[in-house]
């Protein structure tokens, strides 16, 4: 069975195959810099790099495209309020914006444009859409003409009525439809503008996501992602502004996440029902905001409460537990070169453990459910629990087996677990070490003691001394 998505474009699930075999190109709505993020922008995040994290652990290359929105109305009204630059506003968030994604375990994207990087191939979109005749000039701004779209609300599946009544819709005589959007707005004083064949000015919203996905991904890429705020206007107005441009379709799989609300309204900036990352962070672990996050599928609606929070610091306390028990056990095993005889029990945790690698991919493949995802990992975390404290003999292959599954879903993929890369060099010296007692062993047995003693000799040149003891050969370094 293949991987299956739900298309906003579609309505549907679809089975989700890259254009380019093997390669995933992947564009997800960054924020407008000119405020520290909320609860609500973090989630798209989180659900966008663990999507990325799950396709990178199907094998998958991901080129993953996050973009800054550093010019906008809403950079200029702070630039204004903080008597600065706007772009200084922007770069001071968009360095905050970092902070608080690293704490949420947030890999880097591929690319972060940003808007005012990338004004020159903004104007030759807006050109290119004046010159076939979807934009028009009027009173210094440029406008593209929704009527010339017929497509026009296929992603939100709305009536033009509807989406009158839904936009953001400005009284403005020199429009020629009242859903047209700005591609391009006339410099007004104490704003910053740019040069164009229309006067001086600056980019509109739509224009800056489908011009930069459109540079770094090409017509057709694989996926685009964003929060389901988004998908009216401004998702809509990308694809009519990138079809129209390129006669190809824009983006093939487009995935939203829901809301978060507070008492069921939306959070955002705007109705000041916020909750900043960084102060949540104060009261809660990263990797539990994280988990929170991860414990609702992606496109359901999570209501904000503290007691969500709570029980995610839990469930992640249960998680750290079991690695704690992990490594503990994994010490006792270091050095002593022992290997038991693999038992009913240990060949059953083995099984085990497989069976719910299978059942967390089966999970992640149905739309990507993390939160059956998380529960087939807190089913593992019990089985190796149980493990643990039910036996005095450990299987260093079943124990690596466990291991080595529990850390690939619930670190690599969920991205729940730090890890140090101290932790991850000590992981492979041990596991490199066990190799290679187990070859100097076989040797011994063979009688082959000038190989056993050159493996013994060139270690300690390494730094690692070898003891042969009654129990097996032990390391450690000198």
């Amino acid at each position: 069975m293949g991987m299956y998505l739900y298309n906003t474009l579609t309505g549907r699930k679809e089975e989700f195959t890259p254009v380019e075999p093997g390669r995933v190109r992947m564009y997800v709505c960054g924020p407008t810099t000119y405020n520290y993020i909320h609860l609500g922008n973090a989630r798209p995040m989180v659900v966008f790099d663990t999507l990325r994290r799950y396709l990178e652990y199907r094998n998958y290359d991901v080129f993953y495209v996050q973009n800054f929105t550093d010019i906008d109305d809403k950079v200029i009204n702070r630039a204004r309020e903080e008597n600065q630059a706007p772009l200084a506003i922007a770069e001071r968030y968009i360095k905050e914006f970092f902070k608080d994604a690293d704490a949420l375990n947030v890999k880097r994207a591929t690319l972060y444009p940003r808007v005012s990087q990338h004004i020159d191939a903004i104007i030759a979109a807006i050109a290119t859409l004046v010159e076939r005749g979807f934009a028009y000039f009027a009173d210094g701004d440029v406008y593209f003409e929704v009527e010339k779209f017929p497509a026009y609300g296929r992603l939100s599946k709305r009536t033009p009525g509807e989406m009158r009544a839904g936009a953001r819709v400005e009284v403005n005589t020199s429009k020629r439809n009242p859903l047209d959007f700005a591609l391009w707005k006339a410099a007004c004083p104490g704003e910053p503008s740019w040069e164009s064949p229309w006067g001086p000015g600056r980019p509109g919203w739509h224009i800056e996501c489908s011009t930069m996905a459109l540079k770094y991904l090409g017509p057709g890429f694989d996926i685009h992602g964003g929060g389901a705020d988004l998908i009216f206007p401004h998702h809509e107005n990308e694809i009519a502004q990138a079809e129209a441009q390129t006669g190809a379709p824009f983006a093939r799989f487009w995935l939203h996440n829901g809301f978060i609300t507070v008492n069921q309204e939306k959070m955002s900036k705007s109705k000041g029902n916020f909750f900043l990352v960084r102060d949540i962070l104060k009261r809660f672990r990263p990797l539990a905001v994280r988990l929170y996050l991860l414990a609702t599928h992606y496109r359901s609606p999570i209501d904000f409460d503290e007691a969500g929070l709570l029980a995610a610091e839990k469930g992640l306390e249960r998680l750290e537990n079991t690695r704690r028990l992990l490594d503990e056990a994994r010490g006792q095993l270091t050095g002593t070169g022992a290997v038991n005889p693999v038992t009913t029990r240990t060949s059953a945790l083995a099984r085990r453990a497989e069976e719910l690698r299978q059942e967390f991919i089966s999970a992640m493949d149905d739309d990507f459910n993390t939160a059956r995802a998380l529960a087939t990992l807190y089913d593992l975390a019990r089985e190796i629990n149980s493990y643990l404290n039910g036996t005095t003999t450990i299987d260093p292959a079943t124990l690596r087996t466990a291991a080595i599954t529990f850390e690939q879903l619930g670190g690599e993929v969920l991205g729940l677990f730090a890890q140090s890369r101290q932790q991850v060099d000590d992981e492979l010296l041990s596991g490199l070490m066990e190799l290679i007692l187990q070859v100097r062993q076989e040797a011994r047995q063979r009688r082959d003691w000038a190989t056993a003693d050159a493996i013994r000799d060139r270690l300690k040149e390494l730094g690692i001394v070898l003891e042969d003891t009654p129990r097996g050969p032990r390391w450690k370094r000198s």
